[in-house]
């Protein structure tokens, strides 16, 4: 079954389903051009298919996508970020050090 990333704007997250399950989100509050990733919660029934990573990937492409400056206060999406370099141009540089990047 497909997996699909959804902006639940309602509910201020992002959602991703596998199955047309829903499997997890991230929560986020958005403010002008920046967008602060919150937490992260994938369903521990889906645990250990890589859904948190397709969800970090596909919230951060959609940033880069609508020009957003990310701030990523989640642990989650922060670790991903400090394994995937090729994002962290998304997170303000005056911000790197305040997030361990």
């Amino acid at each position: 079954m497909a997996t699909r990333v959804a902006d639940n704007t309602d509910e201020s997250r992002f959602e991703i389903f596998d199955g047309g399950e829903l499997a997890g989100f991230v929560e986020y509050h958005r403010f002008r051009d920046e967008i602060a990733f919150l937490h992260t919660e994938i369903d521990p029934r889906f645990g250990g298919r890589g859904l948190g990573g397709t969800l970090a990937r596909s919230v951060l492409d959609e940033s880069r996508k609508q020009e957003l400056q990310v701030l990523p206060f989640c642990p989650f999406i922060r670790g991903w970020l400090g394994k995937h370099p090729e994002y962290t141009d998304l997170v303000p540089e005056a911000q790197h050090a305040r997030f361990g990047l």
